[in-house]
């Protein structure tokens, strides 16, 4: 058993959980959607995300864990869709209208921050934390 337990490890690369924490949601509505990319050229693109998952916003702070994520390098994207419609509301101009943030608390001055300034490595167990506005 452990000789199956090294293989896997080995050949299918090590896995560990990853929490997502979230703060700053102001409205006790809606969901909360969490992206995460391990392609820069789709960072930050809802729908073009390698994993997600929505969850109902029950609290003004909310977490949510990924489990056996493979160690490797990620950015996070997230958003707190408060009408519930599916998508991140924007003006005209393409201007956010809903609460977003970024792993890493990166923040551009005029568009979403590049995946760089974003990234983290996950090399075990992990928590980090998103305050969106």
């Amino acid at each position: 058993m452990i000789n199956l337990l090294l293989y896997l490890a080995f050949f299918c690369g090590a896995s560990s959980d990853l929490t997502v924490n979230i703060s700053g949601i102001e409205s006790i509505k809606g969901s909360v959607y969490i992206a995460v990319f391990t392609d820069r050229d789709s960072f930050p693109v809802f729908g073009k995300q390698w994993r997600g998952e929505s969850i109902s916003v029950t609290e003004k702070s909310m977490s949510y864990t990924f489990k056996n994520i493979l160690h490797g390098t990620y950015a996070i994207a997230v958003f707190h869709d408060e009408n519930d419609n599916g998508v991140m509301d924007k003006n005209a101009l393409g201007i956010p209208l809903e609460p977003y943030g970024f792993s890493q608390n990166a923040r551009a001055r005029f568009s979403a921050p590049p995946f760089k300034d974003a990234q983290f490595e996950l090399k075990g167990k992990k928590s980090i934390h998103i305050s969106i506005h």
